[in-house]
């Protein structure tokens, strides 16, 4: 579960992160409650998650949108 988060929360800087990061941020929080042995990517999976949620934010206040592109 650590590991899939840590993608999850990596992939979702880049792609969905309105679905991505919620789902990266729960595994974390169950990884590290289960006691994974990975907690260090546990950890990086649940700061990615919520890093997921910033870039979404930020995005929604500057384009009012909660889709964005990389053209014009």
């Amino acid at each position: 579960m650590a590991i899939a988060a840590f993608v999850l929360g990596l992939l979702g800087l880049l792609v969905m992160n309105v679905v991505l990061g919620p789902i990266a941020i729960a595994l974390a929080s169950l990884s590290l409650l289960y006691g994974t042995k990975r907690r260090g990517r546990a950890l990086l999976g649940l700061a990615l998650g919520v890093a997921d949620l910033a870039v979404l934010l930020g995005l929604v206040l500057a384009d009012h949108t909660v889709s964005w592109g990389l053209g014009g």
